[in-house]
């Protein structure tokens, strides 16, 4: 899969509430009414991850998740990245 260009990129995530295209990422932060919530979201997120083979990171704080969607074999945001931010989004 290649990169997209950052109008690629742009387009793709125009109509995703709070993704932000950022160094080579698109990335956003989810919260929630608790710290479980918050859990049970990873868990479902990381079930969509293993099925499409693409992998975010995450980092858990209180109540709120930080996701990030990079391809780190090409280096860059690819179509597989913003599918992903899709996914992630139906989640909630």
């Amino acid at each position: 899969m290649s990169l997209l260009s950052k109008a690629e990129i742009q387009k793709g995530i125009s109509d995703l509430d709070g993704w932000e295209y950022v160094d080579g990422s698109i990335k956003k932060t989810f919260s929630f009414d608790t710290y479980m919530d918050s859990i049970s979201f990873i868990n479902l997120l990381a079930k969509k991850a293993e099925i499409e083979n693409h992998h975010p990171d995450m980092y858990v704080g209180w109540c709120k998740i930080n996701i990030t969607f990079t391809s780190h074999d090409q280096g860059g945001v690819t179509a597989a990245c913003i599918n992903m931010a899709k996914q992630a989004d139906s989640i909630l």
